[in-house]
Protein backbone atom coordinates (compact mmCIF):
# COMPACT_ATOMS: atom_id res chain seq x y z
CA UNK A 1 0.00 0.00 0.00
CA UNK A 2 1.49 3.44 -0.86
CA UNK A 3 2.38 5.70 2.16
CA UNK A 4 -0.50 8.31 3.02
CA UNK A 5 0.90 12.02 1.87
CA UNK A 6 0.44 14.92 4.19
CA UNK A 7 1.52 18.43 3.37
CA UNK A 8 2.50 20.23 6.67
CA UNK A 9 1.71 23.92 6.70
CA UNK A 10 3.95 25.14 9.48
CA UNK A 11 5.82 28.41 10.09
CA UNK A 12 7.72 27.17 12.94
CA UNK A 13 10.62 25.34 11.51
CA UNK A 14 11.56 23.63 14.75
CA UNK A 15 7.78 22.54 15.39
CA UNK A 16 7.69 21.31 11.68
CA UNK A 17 10.99 19.52 11.78
CA UNK A 18 10.15 17.15 15.00
CA UNK A 19 6.51 17.00 13.34
CA UNK A 20 8.18 15.96 10.51
CA UNK A 21 10.46 13.54 11.56
CA UNK A 22 7.96 11.71 13.75
CA UNK A 23 5.14 11.86 11.03
CA UNK A 24 7.94 10.12 8.74
CA UNK A 25 8.89 7.39 10.99
CA UNK A 26 5.01 7.12 11.38
CA UNK A 27 5.04 6.30 7.79
CA UNK A 28 3.49 8.90 6.20
CA UNK A 29 5.21 10.54 3.16
CA UNK A 30 5.58 14.31 4.53
CA UNK A 31 6.10 17.47 2.56
CA UNK A 32 6.83 20.63 4.96
CA UNK A 33 5.84 23.96 3.76
CA UNK A 34 6.90 27.12 5.66
CA UNK A 35 3.72 29.78 4.18
CA UNK A 36 0.31 29.81 2.96
CA UNK A 37 0.94 30.48 -0.36
CA UNK A 38 3.85 27.70 -0.69
CA UNK A 39 1.40 25.34 1.50
CA UNK A 40 -1.49 26.14 -0.96
CA UNK A 41 1.00 25.34 -4.16
CA UNK A 42 1.54 21.79 -2.46
CA UNK A 43 -1.96 20.77 -1.45
CA UNK A 44 -2.73 21.45 -5.24
CA UNK A 45 -0.17 19.97 -6.48
CA UNK A 46 0.62 16.74 -4.70
CA UNK A 47 -3.45 16.28 -3.75
CA UNK A 48 -2.15 14.87 -0.36
CA UNK A 49 -4.45 12.67 1.82
CA UNK A 50 -4.12 15.33 3.82
CA UNK A 51 -3.35 19.26 5.21
CA UNK A 52 -1.96 19.87 8.45
CA UNK A 53 -2.08 23.66 8.71
CA UNK A 54 -1.15 26.10 11.06
CA UNK A 55 -3.30 29.61 10.89
CA UNK A 56 -0.82 32.03 11.55
CA UNK A 57 1.37 31.41 9.00
CA UNK A 58 3.34 34.62 6.03
CA UNK A 59 2.21 34.74 2.94
CA UNK A 60 -1.18 33.85 3.52
CA UNK A 61 -3.23 33.27 6.79
CA UNK A 62 -4.53 29.82 7.08
CA UNK A 63 -7.68 30.40 7.29
CA UNK A 64 -7.82 31.43 3.72
CA UNK A 65 -5.15 28.43 2.53
CA UNK A 66 -8.41 26.76 3.95
CA UNK A 67 -10.65 28.88 2.06
CA UNK A 68 -8.95 28.16 -1.09
CA UNK A 69 -8.55 24.45 -0.48
CA UNK A 70 -12.50 23.96 -0.35
CA UNK A 71 -13.43 26.15 -3.39
CA UNK A 72 -11.14 24.49 -5.65
CA UNK A 73 -12.79 21.49 -7.06
CA UNK A 74 -9.23 19.94 -7.67
CA UNK A 75 -8.78 19.77 -3.90
CA UNK A 76 -11.97 20.42 -2.22
CA UNK A 77 -11.77 16.54 -0.77
CA UNK A 78 -8.49 16.96 0.60
CA UNK A 79 -8.89 16.17 4.56
CA UNK A 80 -7.77 19.40 6.39
CA UNK A 81 -6.67 19.46 10.25
CA UNK A 82 -6.31 23.01 11.76
CA UNK A 83 -3.20 22.58 13.61
CA UNK A 84 -3.06 25.92 15.66
CA UNK A 85 -2.36 27.86 18.90
CA UNK A 86 -5.37 29.78 18.34
CA UNK A 87 -7.77 27.73 20.89
CA UNK A 88 -10.35 30.61 21.26
CA UNK A 89 -14.20 29.26 20.29
CA UNK A 90 -14.32 31.35 17.45
CA UNK A 91 -11.45 30.14 15.76
CA UNK A 92 -12.60 26.34 16.37
CA UNK A 93 -16.04 27.33 15.19
CA UNK A 94 -14.80 29.26 12.21
CA UNK A 95 -11.99 26.52 10.84
CA UNK A 96 -14.30 24.08 11.07
CA UNK A 97 -17.25 25.66 9.43
CA UNK A 98 -14.40 26.81 6.90
CA UNK A 99 -14.32 22.93 6.01
CA UNK A 100 -11.79 21.57 8.19
CA UNK A 101 -11.94 18.09 9.91
CA UNK A 102 -10.28 18.05 13.15
CA UNK A 103 -8.68 21.19 15.40
CA UNK A 104 -5.86 20.70 16.90
CA UNK A 105 -4.90 23.70 20.09
CA UNK A 106 -0.62 22.67 19.72
CA UNK A 107 -0.35 24.29 23.28
CA UNK A 108 -2.73 21.60 24.32
CA UNK A 109 -1.24 18.39 22.71
CA UNK A 110 2.10 16.93 22.78
CA UNK A 111 3.65 15.91 19.48
CA UNK A 112 2.99 12.35 19.89
CA UNK A 113 -0.40 12.94 20.38
CA UNK A 114 -0.99 15.19 17.39
CA UNK A 115 0.92 12.21 15.53
CA UNK A 116 -1.73 9.67 17.61
CA UNK A 117 -4.56 11.64 16.12
CA UNK A 118 -3.06 12.07 12.21
CA UNK A 119 -2.94 7.95 12.69
CA UNK A 120 -6.61 7.62 14.29
CA UNK A 121 -7.13 10.10 11.31
CA UNK A 122 -6.81 7.41 8.85
CA UNK A 123 -7.63 4.47 10.97
CA UNK A 124 -11.34 5.88 10.97
CA UNK A 125 -13.55 3.59 8.69
CA UNK A 126 -14.91 6.47 7.27
CA UNK A 127 -11.74 7.49 5.73
CA UNK A 128 -11.38 6.23 2.00
CA UNK A 129 -7.33 5.84 1.55
CA UNK A 130 -7.38 3.58 4.90
CA UNK A 131 -8.86 0.44 3.55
Amino acid sequence: MPKQKIVLIEDDETLAEVLYSELTEAGFDVSPAFDGKEGLKQAKEKKPDLVLLDLILPEMHGFEVLEELKKSPDTVNIPVIILSLLGEDEDIKKGLKLGANDYIVKSSHAIAEIVEKVKNFFAKESHPQAK
